[in-house]
């Protein structure tokens, strides 16, 4: 009979690979982390994920930010050229062996940061949107306060050990879900394994990406990685397969091959026991509404991202009801400007709220506009 129970127990394990005991081992080498699905924000996983910690790094995705909102708003532009002062060039740590002087692009500085995590490209590019990296650190921390952080405060740009200089694992997950659905266009270069610098030169310099899961795990494409004395290993990678995104965030690991290893441990956990239901994507017109006084007069309203729920992959999908609620509209509206919001509803309970937007640009008529069109109708007769 004993036999047989733990031959029974044993098959059980086998069935079920991700029981309570499996999931607390996941990441047993690290101090935190956690597993996040991107679109709905739900965490899957998580361990010490409050607490504050050395992140080296992984500082780097709040520059990040900074840098995108910069190129969005005409601060900067991809082409731009950027002269490297000295007090850059003087970093060391992880670098692209920027000279004091030297020319080079935004675009080209970007692939820096992002690929080898080049401390020296991040201070350039953050003396060249703030004037001093001490004013664009503030410029982070101001961020930090925006999105809600509470276990987190930067001292510089490039995540070097120092006093006073922290976050979470929860927090960098806000930090990257931000970077992820705000600015997309961090994958174009998180996700690339092999660049180069400098080409047209003889001093050409290869880049290879800090993160080697996007290269070696499937559906991986960013994002960050991190290592300093005091923060040890840390990583935020994230994964697409089919709709679903994971975010996967570990700190504190003894080496890189056990941060690879777990932070691939966790993507595979979510991967395996969870799918995504869309229930609204984000090119879906939810209503049209006519607008007087505005080009175009009727505009298409639709989600600011795609709106789904996390199910377990043995779970079925439930019915929803939706109610959308709009703002008083001020013109001009560009698309991705918050216009209300949509209500997911179950059973008659809110259980998702979710901003929208405008499918396109509105603009108000010009009286030059109107008053063409008071004509055109009075002499047509229209």
């Amino acid at each position: 009979m004993k036999k047989f129970v733990g031959i029974l127990l044993l098959c059980s394990f086998c069935l079920f690979p991700f029981s309570a005991r499996a999931e607390e081992n996941l990441i047993g080498g690290a101090k935190s982390g956690l597993l996040m699905e991107i679109s709905t924000g739900e965490i899957l996983f998580d361990k010490n994920m409050d607490e504050r910690v050395s992140v080296a790094s992984m500082t780097k995705m709040m520059s990040q930010i900074l840098i995108l909102e910069a190129i969005e708003d005409g601060t900067i532009h991809w082409e731009d050229e950027v002269q490297v002062s000295s007090n850059a060039a003087g970093f060391g740590g992880s670098q692209i062996w920027l000279q004091p002087n030297e020319i080079m692009s935004v675009r080209d500085l970007m692939k820096g940061v992002s690929m080898a995590s080049a401390n020296d490209a991040t201070v350039a590019l953050a003396e060249e949107i703030a004037g001093s990296e001490e004013e664009f650190v503030k410029m982070m921390n101001a961020k930090a306060q925006e999105l809600g952080l509470k276990n987190t405060n930067f001292v510089n740009s490039t995540g070097l050990d120092v006093e006073n200089h922290y976050s979470s694992a929860y927090d960098l997950a806000l930090i990257a879900r931000h970077l992820l659905l705000e600015h997309p266009t961090i994958l174009e270069f998180s996700s690339v394994y092999e660049d180069y610098l400098r080409t047209d030169t003889p001093n050409k310099f290869w880049l290879v990406n800090t993160n080697k899961l996007v290269r070696f795990y499937e559906g991986a494409d960013g994002l960050k990685t991190g290592h300093t004395d005091a923060a040890k290993y840390c990583m935020a990678v994230t994964a697409k397969r089919g709709d679903m995104r994971l975010l996967a965030v570990v700190l504190g690991e003894e080496t890189a091959a056990i941060r690879n290893e777990e932070t691939s441990a966790l993507l595979d956990y979510g991967f395996n026991q969870y799918k995504i239901n869309l229930l609204k994507s984000k090119e879906e017109v939810l209503e049209e509404v006519p607008l007087d006084k505005a080009m175009p007069g009727k505009i298409s309203i639709v989600p600011k991202n795609d709106i789904s729920v996390l199910l377990k992959k043995n779970e079925t999908g439930q019915e929803y009801q939706y109610e959308l609620q709009l703002n008083e509209f001020k013109l001009p509206i560009q698309k991705g400007d918050t216009v209300g919001k949509l209500l997911v509803k179950q059973n008659g309970e809110v259980i998702r709220e979710e901003e929208v937007t405008t499918k396109e640009d509105v603009h108000k008529i010009s009286f030059l506009s109107l008053w063409g069109g008071f004509w055109k109708s009075l002499v047509s007769g229209v």
